[in-house]
């Protein structure tokens, strides 16, 4: 999301087309073709003690925003090596990302170990 909270603007009546990266203006940063440019910034953060029910309800209400973004999967990366500790980016939650980048880390922890297997087996073989 990159509205300040206080702003308040209309939600687009025409959902955003999906445009490939390589066909989009490469001198424009991603964030220029966000669809959450256009929505209350209040949906993509919470307020302080929100209520459990409330949070799932906007938040999967900004998932849905998030769903027909042309510039998700950038977002979602940002998001991810920044790393955003609030609100939802790239249609996933705080608590979602974490997942996402304790996944990664092991698999990078996998991979390594792989490698060194690999490594090993040829210096030996």
């Amino acid at each position: 999301m990159l509205q300040p909270p206080h702003s308040s603007l209309q939600v687009a009546g025409v959902p955003a087309q999906r445009v490939p990266a390589r066909d989009r203006d490469q001198d424009a940063p991603w964030h220029t073709e966000a669809v959450c440019r256009r929505d209350e910034a209040g949906l993509f953060f919470a307020p302080s003690k929100e209520p459990t029910a409330a949070r799932l309800s906007r938040e999967e209400a900004a998932k849905r925003v998030c769903a027909r973004c042309p510039v998700m999967v950038e977002c979602r990366e940002h998001a991810l090596l920044q790393p955003e500790p609030y609100g939802v980016w790239g249609g996933l939650t705080a608590a979602e990302r974490r997942v996402v980048l304790a996944r990664r880390r092991r698999r990078e922890v996998e991979l390594k170990k792989a490698a060194r297997a690999d490594s090993r087996i040829a210096a030996a073989g």
